[in-house]
């Protein structure tokens, strides 16, 4: 499988990662006026399940659409996309070799994990594609540090403050939502960044939000902050589809929160004012222990990964969106590829990306593949990264969100000159 398809801890440590992270996200913070900090506490307690955190600008863009999911943790890429092709895959992996269930193929080389059924399904219909032995230009094993690099889209930990998807927004005014509490510094810059959670509170009475009104109208800022409130409530209703007690992933577990977020992720990047971009996040992916248990954390997370995107697609099929739009599926690193002694996997390097959407020509894998033998790993220990992950993200910003490559050499990717796009769409 070579080359197939390819355009070409110690505490102290730990500390100053977090210190300067906390410095960032402070720097990032500084402008917003008191005034936006109380309107921000104001609606976010008042208007409960309502739940908008930012006050951008109410200008959105047509077109296309581009989502970004950060799995938090580490996702091992050979255990979600196992190399069962590969001669030395099973002596290299030992238990985690085998699954609980038949793995689902995609050519000679690469499967999917048997929780992977909907994504299996996407790329049998030529909207998915799987780049493999992908990484960051990070070589370490920090998750601090490498997080920091996957979404500030630098080379070296905590030279950028801000994000690259922020800056690619930034550069032709577009808008962006982060699917959190708070915006994560993927979208930090320039750009207009609005946040959206589920909330636990209860709806707010309507005799609430109209002296909420009457409190706010002399205020232009306040009253267009519970407007555009209101508007994301009322005009992106959750679908009546089944309810979540009654949606199951293949493990056997409930998906949750990250449904609802991919649900909602349709719903306004559908919208003809919506974001142009979304941003999701799921964790759970530092699997250090019973990683090979079929219905273990890796498993599991698979399994919610799976149903949730197959809930953004559904969202976006049903808007007429789906066609133009782009879903990246990236963690921070992979594993390495022994087992280790708890039956899991300590932190590596090579992993692998999904690409979904239907704007992506999809139905291939994408990959320099670097081999499992152990001469072949890198340091010894880890799968390759062979394709730099700037690649994917500067071709499918490039081709279809339009970003000019100049803006992606010197603003988005600063010092990727050398880091060619890779080609994953249509047309």
């Amino acid at each position: 499988m070579s080359a197939r398809d390819t355009s070409s801890t110690d505490s102290t440590a730990g500390q100053t990662a977090e210190a300067d992270t906390a410095a960032s996200l402070a720097a990032a913070t500084a402008p917003l006026s008191r005034r936006r900090l109380l309107a921000s506490a104001v609606l976010g307690g008042a208007l409960g399940a309502w739940s908008t955190l930012s006050f951008a600008g109410a200008a959105g863009t047509g077109g296309n659409r581009f989502v970004l999911v950060i799995l938090r943790g580490g996702m091992d890429g050979l255990g979600a996309a196992p190399a069962i092709g590969d001669p030395d895959f099973a002596a290299a992996r030992g238990p985690l070799a085998r699954y609980g269930a038949a793995t689902l193929p995609l050519d000679a080389t690469i499967a999917l994990h048997p929780n992977l059924v909907e994504l299996h399904a996407m790329y049998g219909r030529g909207e998915a594609a799987l780049v493999h032995a992908v990484g960051l230009a990070y070589r370490e094993r920090s998750h601090f540090d490498a997080q920091q690099l996957l979404e500030s889209g630098g080379t070296r930990p905590y030279e950028l403050a801000t994000g690259w998807l922020g800056r690619a927004l930034g550069a032709s005014s577009s808008k962006g939502m982060a699917l959190n509490t708070a915006v994560p510094l993927v979208l930090r810059s320039r750009a207009v960044v609005d946040t959206w959670a589920p909330s636990l509170l209860p709806e707010p009475s309507a005799d609430l939000v109209a002296r909420l009104e009457r409190m706010y109208a002399s205020d232009p800022a306040l009253a267009t902050a519970l407007e555009r409130a209101r508007n994301l409530h009322l005009d992106s209703p959750l679908p009546d589809a089944a309810p979540m007690d009654s949606v199951m992933t293949p493990a056997g577990t409930r998906p949750g929160t990250f449904v609802v977020l991919a649900r909602r992720a349709a719903e306004f990047i559908a919208q003809p004012n919506g974001p142009q971009a979304a941003v999701l996040e799921l964790g759970g992916w530092d699997t250090h222990a019973n990683q090979a248990n079929p219905n273990g954390a890796l498993a599991n997370s698979l399994g919610r990964l799976d149903a949730g995107l197959a809930a953004l697609r559904a969202g976006l099929l049903a808007s007429d969106t789906w066609a133009r739009t782009v879903v990246v599926v990236a963690s921070e690193f992979g594993r390495e590829v022994a087992v280790n002694g708890t039956l899991g996997t300590d932190h590596g390097t090579g992993g692998v990306a999904f690409v979904l959407g239907g704007a992506v020509r999809g139905g291939r894998v994408v990959a320099d593949w670097p081999g499992l033998a152990r001469s072949n790993r890198f340091e010894g220990r880890d799968l390759k990264a062979t394709t730099d992950l700037r690649s994917l993200l500067k071709g499918v910003l490039g081709d279809h969100l339009q970003v000019a490559s100049r803006t992606l050499e010197s603003e988005v990717f600063p010092s990727s000159r050398a880091v060619k796009p890779l080609n994953l769409l249509r047309g």
